[in-house]
Formats: structure tokens, sequence, C-alpha cells
């Protein structure tokens, strides 16, 4: 992965990560890893459980940042919290997914964030 790119997801991770708070989720774990992949962020809103997948395009609409959680990245994902879950001791929460698009253009940044986006697929 280039620097550039890098550059560009902790940008998008800190925009989304403020997004959050200021809509009153309480974040858990950022970058959380496992021999099954990373999810980008784990909250709390209320009492709900919250796996975060950030997606950061430049120059381009939103659209292209939400297409890019294929149902491929949705298996991957779903795997991952189960794992959180299971390594945490968390089988009775309620849980969700939600995708954070963000799309960075002619400086601007436009932030949408989808709320149970996709179902639990593995």
């Amino acid at each position: 992965m280039t620097k550039e790119r890098i550059s560009l997801g902790r940008l998008g991770e800190d925009l989304a990560r403020e997004r959050l708070k200021g809509l009153g989720y309480r974040i858990v774990k950022t970058n959380y890893r496992c021999p099954l992949g990373e999810i980008d962020l784990v909250a709390r809103d209320g009492d709900v459980l919250v796996f975060v997948e950030i997606k950061t395009r430049r120059n381009e609409p939103l659209g292209q940042a939400k297409e890019a959680v294929t149902r491929r990245k949705q298996a991957q994902l779903s795997k991952v919290a189960l794992a959180y879950m299971k390594s945490n001791n968390l089988w009775g929460s309620k849980a969700r997914f939600d995708v954070v698009a963000i799309g960075l253009i002619d400086g601007k940044n436009e932030i949408e964030i989808i709320k149970d986006a996709f179902e639990l697929a593995y």
C-alpha cells in the first residue's frame, strides 16, 4: 500500500471517528485485527455493538466508496466481528454493521453514515 493511500485511510478514519462521536457513538476499539482480518472501528451506539467499515475516496462520488463494501468484504467483516465477539465474550450483545463513506472532493469532506448497512454474511 502506498504512503498516500495509507495517509488517506487515516484521514478518513479520523473524520469518521469524530463524526460518530458527535452522534453519540462511544469508540471501543480502533483497527481491531485478528488472523481473519481487520475492522476499522468497534463502537457502542447505546446498547448496540457496532462494527464500522470506513471507505474513503478522493475526487470520487460517495457512491463509489459505498460500493466498495462488496459481498466478499461483508463476509470477511462478518467473520472478524464474530471473532471479536467470541474473544470478548459478547455473544448476547445486539450488534450491527455500519459503513461510513467519505468523499474528499475539492477540499470538502462529504460523510455519509449507513446504519445497519448489511446483515451478518459468512
